[in-house]
């Protein structure tokens, strides 16, 4: 279950018209934070990112399902699933059993997912996958769009 802080900070970037995977970006943050704090770990900073989304689409936010080829087939049900589990009210509890084992699972594993090292690495693989002209206009956006310090 998300923090009602990370649920406002998300829903005050939607008020602002800001991008779906900004908003998603506030649940992968907090989950971050959860395995810098030690309340479980991930396998690796994908597996982190992963989380994050997941609640983020749970929580309402319109995160759309990666594209066909991107993820495994596996990944692409469970986004659908997760956007889905958002749209419909649900008065039955989560199994006990299931949650109690997905954080025993989580808590096993290590907590350098969420290092300096390991996020700046996942963002490196993941630029070097979108080509030359995507980075050049990213980089350009986040230089225009970036705050002057005056």
């Amino acid at each position: 279950m998300p923090e009602r802080e990370t649920i406002e900070r998300a829903r005050q970037d939607k008020d602002e018209g800001k991008a779906p995977s900004t908003q998603a970006g506030e649940f992968v943050r907090e989950e971050m934070e959860h395995i810098r704090e030690g309340k479980h770990g991930a396998a690796s900073a994908k597996q982190a990112i992963a989380i994050g989304l997941s609640k983020a689409r749970r929580a309402g936010v319109k995160l759309p399902p990666p594209k066909k080829g991107k993820t495994s087939e596996r990944v692409g049900k469970q986004a659908k699933r997760d956007l889905q589990k958002a749209g419909r009210s649900s008065n039955k509890r989560p199994s006990a059993t299931r949650s109690r084992a997905a954080k025993k699972a989580l808590k096993r594993q290590p907590r350098s997912a969420a290092s300096h090292r390991a996020l700046s690495r996942q963002a490196h693989a993941a630029a070097k996958k979108r080509g030359a002209a995507n980075r050049s206009r990213a980089a350009k956006k986040a230089a225009r769009t970036r705050t002057r310090s005056s």
